[in-house]
C-alpha cells in the first residue's frame, strides 16, 4: 500500500486529532501520526502548531520515525528557533548512539538546520563525528563542515574544522577522501578571495588519485576538479596522472567523462607540445565524446556545448569524426543548430565535399529555422575554406533556382559576405541575384541585394533603375534597409555622377527632411556636406576599400576560451560564459585560466629572488646594448621612489599646471605668442546642407573629376615594440613596449611576460617628471602572471603633470613596482605621438607666424631614400597629425607647407622640398622652440620610411 492516503484525509479538527495521535502510546499511531504531519507540511498546510508534539516523539529507537521527525525539524526550525533548542539535547545524544546510521543522521540535521543558537552546540558532535570510526558517519560530518561554513565561516576556522577536513584527505576510506574534497571545495568556492584551502602536492595528489577509483560517481567528480587545479612539477609527473585519470573516461556518468576531460585538456597545455603522448592523449579523448552523442538529446545538447569549446582548443581531437555531427530526422531542434555549428568549425578541405552535401540536404527540410541556418552555413564554409568557395556558391545558386522563398533570402544574405571575402571572383552572377528582387520581403535580405547593387553599381547597367524602385517605398522599408539604401545611391552617384544627380537629391532629401529616424538623418547629413563641400574626400570615404571578412565561427575570444575549458562540465561552458557573468554576487570571484607549459613547473624562486629588496639601486654599473636607456639612481631616487609601496591600485595624479620655469625651457608655444587663445587658428565652419527643398547640394553639379582623386594613407605609425626591461634586471619580469596614438589619446602598449618561476602580481606604475608632462590617465591593468605567462595592456597617458626638461626629449622614466620589488627603466617616447588633431592652422595665420619667427629659428635637414610620391608623403603625414596648409609646384618642384602641434602647445611649422624622381627631400622647421626641432625632424624620418 502507498503513503497516497495521508494526503486524502479531510477531517476537521484535524490539528487536535493529529496531536493526539502524536501523544499517544502507540509505537504505530505515532508513526502514522507523524507520517500525516509530513504530509500536511508537504502540500503547505500549517502544522507548525504542532512542534512540541512532534519533538516528543525524537525519543525513540525506530529510525524511520526519527528520520521523519528530522525532516519535519529541518522545515521548521527556522520558524520556531526557540521551540528548535528543545532537540539540541536529542541530537547530542544521537551523536553518540550505537548504531552509526542514528549518529549520521544526527549530525546531518544539525548541520542542515540554519538556527545560530543550534550552530554552538552542533561544534563539539561534529568534532567527535568527524573523527568517528565509522566512515559512513566521517563522510556525513565532512559535508556537515561546508554547511555550518555556510552559516558560520568565523565559527568554522575558530573550531579548527578545516584541518579536521583537511585530515580526512588521508583518510582509508575513498568515501570520506570525496566527500572531504567537496566540502573543501564548496567552502573555497563560496570565499574565492582565500587562499586554496587543499596543499596540492605529490603526495596528496597520490590519494586522491587512488580514492578515485574506488569512490561513488559524483565523488569521482570533486576529485576530477580538484586535480584539475593542480600544476604537476615535471612532465612525467603530468603524464602519470593523466595515465591515471584516463580510465574515466569509459565511466558510464557523462558528467564523470566530461571532468576527465576537463582535466586532460588542462594538462595537456602543460605537456611538450606536438609530443607522441599528446597524440596519443587526442586519439583517447575522441570516443568517450563520440559516444556521449548517443545519449538523450538533454545529455547531447550538454555534450556539443562543450565539445563546441574543445574543438576551437584543439580540433584535432575530433577531425576524424565529422560524420557523427551529421543532424539525424528526429533530434531536437537545439541539437541540430549545435550540431550544424560544429560541422562548420570542423570542416576542412579534406571533408568540405561531404559537408555541402548534407547542407544541401539540410536546406530541403520543413523546419524553416533549420534552413536558414544551413544555408548561412554553406556561405561560412565559403569564407572559412576558402578552396570550396566555388563549390559553396555553386550550391548556393542551386537553392537559389528552386525559388523558395526563404531560402533564397537566406542566399543573398550570405552571397553578400563572400563577395566580401573574395572580392572580384564572382560577381558573374549578380544578374542572377537580381531576378530574385521582387520576391525579396525580409529586412537583411532586401539590404543585402541594396549592398550588392550598391558595391557593383558600375557592373550593373540599370542600377540606377533598380535603387529607384526601392525609393518608392521609402519610408515602408525597415531602418537597415533605409540606411544601406542611402549608401548605395550615394556609391552609386560617385561611380556614375553624371546620370544621377536627381536620384542622390531625393534620397538625401528623403533621409534628412522626411525621416524621424535620428541614425538615418545623421548619415544623410554627413553624406550631404561631404559631397557638397569635399567630394574627392566623399569618395575616399564611401568607397574606401573595406577590410575582408574572416570566417565567423571562431567568435570566442582566446583567453576567454582559456577560461571556459577550465569550466568544462559546468554551467559556464554551456552557457559560453565566465561564472561571474551569471553567478551571483561573483563579479569579483577569480579569473581562471588554462596554465602554459614550464620546464620546472613547481619550483620557487630562490631566496635573493624572492626577498624584495630594502632600498633598490639601479643597475648603472653593468649596462648592455639594448633598446633602453637605464636611469641611475639619482634621477629617480626623488621622485619615482616616493611611490606607495603598500596597496597595488594606483591612480593618476590630479592635473597640475607646469611651473613657469619648465614652460620657458621648452618655449611657452605659438598660442601665447600670438596673443593668446583670440590668435588661434581654429577650422572652417563645416558647410550646413541647406533646409529648402530645391536642387540642395550646393554646387554638386560642380565636382570635378573624382576618378583620379587618392586614397587616404593609413593611421598614426606605431613602432614595433622594444623589450624595455629585462628579465634578467627584473627577477624574471620582462616589458616590451611601444606608444601608439588613438582615439585622440597616446598610448603606452605594454607585453608583460613572467620569466620568473613563481606568480607575479600586484602591479603598479609611475613615471618621473618629464619634458611634456606625461602622467598614467588610468591604474595599470595587469592580471596575477603565472610562470611563462604574457599579458597586453595598453596604459592611456595623459600630458597634465609636472615638468621637467629631459634628455633626450622624448625620455620617460618608468618605476613598475610588484608583488617581489621596484624596478626601473627608461623609454623614449616617439614625438609624433605627442602631435594632436587640431594642428591644422589657417592659411593666413601660417603665412603671418613663418614670417615672425625669426630666421634662425629655421633648421634644413635632408631625408633620404624616400619613394613615394607628394600625394602618399601628404597623407602619410597627415594620418599622423602633421597637416598640409598649402602645395605649391616650382620650377618642377613640389613644396608641402605644413602645420603641427604638441600636446603642449607648441607650434611647429614645415616645408619640404620634393623633387619628382629625386628619393632625398628637404625638411625645413621653424618653431619658437628650437628643441623639439631634432626629435620632430626623427619622427618625419621614421614616417616616411614606414
Amino acid at each position: 500500500m502507498t503513503d497516497s492516503k495521508y494526503f486524502t484525509t479531510t477531517k476537521k479538527g484535524e490539528i487536535f486529532e493529529l496531536k493526539a495521535e502524536l501523544n499517544s502510546d502507540k509505537k504505530d499511531r505515532k508513526k502514522e501520526a507523524v507520517k500525516k504531519v509530513i504530509a500536511s507540511m508537504t502540500v503547505g498546510k500549517d502544522v507548525s502548531a504542532l512542534f512540541p508534539d512532534v519533538v516528543n516523539c525524537m525519543q525513540t529507537d525506530n529510525l524511520e520515525l526519527k528520520k521523519l521527525v528530522y525532516l519535519y525539524l529541518m522545515n521548521y526550525a527556522k520558524t520556531q528557533p526557540d521551540m528548535a533548542i528543545m532537540a539540541v539535547n536529542t541530537f547530542v545524544r544521537d551523536c553518540e548512539d550505537a548504531n552509526p546510521l542514528i549518529r549520521a543522521l544526527a549530525v546531518r540535521t544539525m548541520g542542515c538546520i540554519r538556527v545560530d543558537k543550534i550552530t554552538e552546540y552542533l561544534c563539539e558532535p561534529l568534532r567527535k563525528c568527524l573523527k568517528d570510526e565509522d566512515p559512513y558517519v566521517r563522510k556525513t560530518a565532512a559535508v556537515c563542515v561546508a554547511k555550518l561554513h555556510d552559516i558560520n565561516s568565523q565559527l568554522v576556522e575558530d573550531q579548527g574544522f578545516l584541518d579536521h577536513l583537511r585530515d580526512l584527505l588521508s583518510d582509508s576510506n575513498p568515501m570520506v577522501v570525496a566527500n572531504a574534497v567537496a566540502a573543501l571545495a564548496e567552502i573555497h568556492e563560496s570565499s574565492p578571495t582565500a587562499a586554496a584551502l587543499i596543499d596540492m602536492n605529490t603526495q596528496t595528489i597520490n590519494k586522491l588519485l587512488t580514492a578515485l577509483n574506488e569512490c561513488t560517481e559524483w565523488g569521482q567528480i570533486f576529485i576530477l576538479d580538484s586535480l584539475a587545479n593542480y600544476t604537476p612539477k615535471d612532465e612525467r609527473e603530468g603524464q602519470s596522472i593523466c595515465e591515471r585519470v584516463t580510465p574515466r573516461l569509459a565511466h558510464a556518468n557523462a558528467a564523470v567523462v566530461l571532468s576527465a576531460v576537463k582535466v586532460l585538456m588542462k594538462f595537456m597545455e602543460m605537456l611538450e607540445p606536438n609530443s607522441d603522448y599528446i597524440n596519443t592523449l587526442t586519439k583517447k579523448l575522441s570516443p568517450p565524446l563520440v559516444t556521449l552523442l548517443s545519449a538523450e538529446p538533454e545529455i547531447q545538447y550538454v555534450a556539443l556545448r562543450n565539445i563546441n569549446l574543445i574543438v576551437q582548443k584543439r580540433p584535432d581531437i575530433l577531425k576524424h569524426e565529422m560524420k557523427v555531427f551529421f543532424v539525424k530526422y528526429n533530434d531536437p531542434i537545439y541539437v541540430k543548430l549545435e550540431k550544424l555549428d560544429i560541422m562548420i568549425r570542423l570542416a576542412t578541405q579534406a571533408n568540405i565535399a561531404q559537408v555541402l552535401a548534407e547542407l544541401k540536404e539540410y536546406a530541403t527540410e520543413v523546419d524553416v529555422d533549420f534552413v536558414r541556418k544551413s544555408v548561412r552555413a554553406i556561405g561560412r564554409c565559403a569564407i572559412k575554406v576558402e578552396q570550396s568557395a566555388e563549390r559553396c556558391v555553386s550550391t548556393l545558386l542551386d537553392l537559389i533556382q528552386t525559388k523558395v522563398n526563404y531560402v533564397v533570402q537566406e542566399a543573398i544574405v550570405v552571397i553578400k559576405d563572400i563577395f566580401r571575402k573574395y572580392p572580384n571572383k564572382y560577381e558573374s552572377i549578380i544578374s542572377i541575384l537580381c531576378e530574385n528582387l521582387d520576391t525579396l520581403d525580409e529586412p537583411e535580405a532586401r539590404a543585402s541585394m541594396v549592398w550588392i547593387i550598391g558595391e557593383y553599381a558600375e557592373r550593373i547597367d540599370n542600377a540606377d533603375e533598380l535603387l529607384e524602385s526601392f525609393l518608392e517605398g521609402f519610408h515602408d522599408e525597415n531602418t537597415q534597409v533605409q540606411l544601406q539604401l542611402l549608401t548605395a545611391i550615394v556609391k552609386l552617384f560617385l561611380k556614375r555622377p553624371t546620370d544621377t544627380q536627381e536620384l542622390v537629391q531625393q534620397v538625401l532629401s528623403l533621409a534628412t527632411q522626411d525621416s524621424d529616424n535620428p541614425d538615418l538623418r545623421d548619415r544623410g547629413y554627413i553624406y550631404w556636406r561631404l559631397l557638397s563641400t569635399d567630394p574627392a574626400a566623399a569618395k575616399e570615404v564611401v568607397l574606401a576599400e573595406k577590410p575582408l571578412i574572416s570566417e565567423e565561427t571562431d567568435l570566442i575570444e582566446p583567453t576567454l576560451l582559456d577560461e571556459l575549458i577550465c569550466h568544462i562540465a559546468s554551467l559556464a561552458s554551456v552557457y559560453h560564459k565566465p561564472p561571474s557573468a551569471f553567478v551571483e554576487g561573483r563579479g569579483g570571484m577569480t579569473k581562471v585560466a588554462l596554465p602554459s607549459r614550464s620546464q620546472s613547473a613547481g619550483s620557487q624562486l630562490s631566496d635573493a629572488a624572492a626577498t624584495p629588496a630594502a632600498a633598490p639601486s639601479a643597475p648603472a654599473a653593468v649596462q648592455q646594448p639594448q633598446p633602453t636607456i637605464i636611469p641611475s639612481q639619482g634621477d629617480l631616487i626623488g621622485d619615482l621612489l616616493s611611490m606607495d609601496l603598500g596597496p597595488t591600485t594606483q591612480t593618476a595624479p590630479p592635473p597640475q599646471q607646469p611651473d613657469t620655469g619648465a614652460m620657458d625651457l621648452l618655449g611657452g608655444g605659438l598660442d601665447s605668442l600670438l596673443g593668446g587663445p583670440v590668435g588661434a587658428p581654429t577650422p572652417p565652419p563645416a558647410a550646413q546642407p541647406p533646409m529648402g527643398t530645391g536642387s540642395g547640394l550646393g554646387g554638386l553639379g560642380d565636382i570635378f573629376d573624382l576618378a583620379g582623386t587618392p586614397g587616404l594613407g593609413g593611421g598614426c605609425y606605431v613602432p614595433p615594440k622594444q623589450v624595455w626591461l629585462l628579465a634578467a634586471k627584473a627577477k624574471g619580469l620582462e616589458i616590451a613596449g611601444t606608444f601608439s596614438r588613438r582615439q585622440n589619446q597616446i598610448f603606452m602598449d605594454m607585453t608583460f611576460t613572467n620569466r620568473a618561476l613563481t606568480q607575479l602580481s600586484g602591479f603598479a606604475i609611475q613615471l618621473n617628471k618629464n619634458s611634456f608632462g606625461i602622467i598614467p590617465g588610468a591604474q595599470l591593468n595587469v592580471v596575477a602572471l603565472n610562470p611563462n605567462q604574457s599579458f597586453d595592456t595598453s596604459l592611456p597617458l595623459s600630458p597634465v603633470g609636472p615638468i621637467q626638461r629631459m634628455d633626450p626629449l622624448t625620455n620617460l622614466q618608468v618605476a613598475i613596482k610588484n608583488n617581489i620589488d621596484v624596478f626601473y627603466f627608461s623609454c623614449i617616447m616617439p614625438i609624433h605621438t605627442l602631435f594632436v588633431e587640431d594642428g591644422v592652422m589657417d592659411k593666413k595665420i601660417y603665412l603671418a607666424t613663418w614670417k615672425d619667427i625669426s630666421p634662425s629659428n629655421e633648421i634644413q635637414y635632408q631625408i633620404s631614400n624616400v619613394t613615394y610620391n607628394t600625394d602618399t608623403i601628404s597623407q602619410k603625414l597627415q594620418a599622423n597629425n602633421i597637416f598640409t596648409i598649402a602645395r605649391r609646384n616650382v620650377e618642377g618642384q613640389d613644396m608641402l607647407y605644413q602645420s603641427l602641434k604638441l600636446t603642449n602647445g607648441i607650434w611647429v611649422l614645415t616645408e619640404l622640398k620634393i623633387m619628382p624622381g629625386n628619393t632625398s627631400i628637404t625638411l625645413s622647421l621653424k618653431s619658437r622652440a628650437v628643441d623639439v626641432a631634432t626629435a620632430i625632424q626623427q619622427s618625419f624620418d621614421l614616417i616616411l620610411h614606414n
